[in-house]
């Protein structure tokens, strides 16, 4: 009944729904049915694409994907117990964590715990956030701050540079400083422009319509290599992309830092554990300790 509303709510149809959960349609709105009378309230209303959440339905929603996470808390648990390691493991990250980390941690904890079932989703920071809020996601990776009540756990300070045709070159041959910008044009992605860019940005009074947008790392390098404006990426995204290219910190340096977010650890089911040990174990490794940024 829980499942049906949930996949429901996601899918916004009932036959998708259905076609997800292997039942017929008529399962889940006899599924449907059940709860609305139950709880004493209509969960959903149709329109022209499928069904919508009535404002009741969305208040339940996530109370619902809280049953359901515990439910698998419980579950994994138990089997754990019974010297089963079975569980699923959902993890939403950004683009440059799911190109330089992801690969290694996954494997490492694939050879640990060989039968949990791991799903990766990849969004911006914001979307990360709200999948795990909404019980979509157990663990994500986004960018500090997160003022939402999860818990947070700081991993990298990851630095910010200026990326620029070959043949740029700073006034002092080391840092950018604002006389090397002015009048530039820089190409972004709009969805991280309201973090560490948009500080960097303001630092050195660019006006917003110097600004351009482009929609992935891939794309600004390409952009800047044809001499089409100037970059900002932090040294995660830079790692595995190439083009003709340089790249410059900033005279007043600037960073993002990249946190590990959660349930509560009381919420936190064994295999989600498990893997916050592995993130922890892999960074210090690779950087020699973790950030100490909150």
């Amino acid at each position: 009944m829980y499942q049906a509303f949930s996949e429901v709510a996601k899918q916004k149809a009932f036959i998708t729904a259905a076609k997800v959960l292997n039942v017929t349609p008529s399962a889940i709105s006899h599924s449907i049915n059940g709860l609305e009378k139950e709880l004493g309230f209509a969960l959903f209303f149709r329109n022209r694409n499928g069904v919508q959440l009535t404002s009741a339905g969305e208040k339940i929603l996530p109370i619902v994907r809280e049953i359901l996470n515990t439910e698998d808390k419980l579950l994994e648990e138990a089997a754990r117990i019974n010297g089963l390691d079975q569980g699923r493991l959902r993890i939403g990250a950004f683009s440059s964590v799911c190109i330089n980390w992801l690969p290694d941690m996954i494997n490492t904890f694939k050879q640990e715990y060989p039968e949990i079932e791991i799903s990766v989703w990849q969004g911006d920071f914001n979307e990360v956030i709200q999948q795990i809020k909404l019980g979509e996601l157990d663990i994500g990776f986004s960018a500090l701050p997160i003022k939402e009540n999860l818990e947070v756990l700081p991993l990298y300070r990851d630095e910010i540079y200026c990326v620029a045709p070959e043949g740029f070159e700073p006034r002092d041959k080391k840092a950018v400083v604002a006389a090397d910008v002015a009048d530039k044009t820089f190409i972004l992605q709009e969805i991280d422009y309201d973090r560490n860019t948009k500080a960097a940005l303001d630092a050195y009074d660019v006006p917003a319509n110097s600004l351009q947008y482009s929609i992935d790392d891939a794309s600004i390098i390409a952009m800047v290599e044809s001499g089409l404006g100037l970059g900002i990426l932090p040294d995660l995204a830079l790692q595995k992309l190439s083009g003709n290219v340089v790249r410059y910190p900033f005279s007043k340096r600037h960073f993002r830092t990249i946190a590990l977010v959660t349930h509560s650890k009381a919420q936190q089911t064994p295999s989600t554990r498990a893997f916050i040990e592995i993130v922890t174990a892999y960074l210090t490794e690779r950087y020699g300790k973790l950030s100490d940024q909150v």
